[in-house]
């Protein structure tokens, strides 16, 4: 199963980080809307993301929630016809939680960066280091730590969950005492 690894932090200051970005891609950045809908799973994480009318991914996916870089062991199917591959699973196993996001995507050595503006949550840098076959986990986290020092990253900074945890997280209603 592929992996990668994984690390997410708040974004104070998006321009600096786009700047950074562009600096260590020496490329041009692809702008993606996404927008994610999460299904139950038992021991996994289950996502169609929809890029497109006739683009989209199912993705599953394990990752622990730590506020540092771990790693996340994922499966991706692609498919022409993510409406109708919605339905299906929304009726079959039921929503848990949509994500809509815009996401600039920069590719730098191994590592996916990305810039993300997540609807109802804010800005986020999202790193993925893709580990090559063979490659070791603890490798992966050397080059996120160095990028995340590249990016001005602190540890106050590092996220632990999922988008969608923290979308479900603000949308639970917090009772009053009286």
């Amino acid at each position: 199963m592929p992996s990668n690894i994984e690390i997410k932090a708040i974004l104070k200051n998006r321009t600096a980080a786009e700047a950074v970005a562009a600096r260590l891609s020496g490329g041009a950045p692809e702008t993606l809307r996404q927008e994610d809908f999460f299904f139950k799973c038992n021991g996994a994480r289950l996502k169609l993301r929809i890029l497109a009318p006739d683009q989209g991914e199912l993705i599953r996916y394990e990752r622990d929630d730590l506020a540092d870089a771990r790693r996340s062991r994922y499966l991706i199917a692609r498919t022409t016809d993510p409406k109708v591959l919605l339905d299906i699973l929304t009726a079959t196993l039921g929503r848990t939680g949509v994500v809509t996001k815009m996401r600039t995507l920069y590719l730098v050595g191994q590592t996916r960066v990305h810039i993300d503006e997540v609807e109802g949550l804010g800005e986020f840098l999202e790193l993925e280091v893709v580990l090559k076959p063979g490659q070791s986990e603890q490798e992966g986290k050397s080059i996120a730590a160095m990028l995340l020092i590249d990016f001005g990253i602190d540890k106050q900074q590092i996220v632990a969950e999922a988008y969608v945890d923290l979308l479900t997280r603000q949308a639970v209603p917090v009772s009053t005492a009286s």
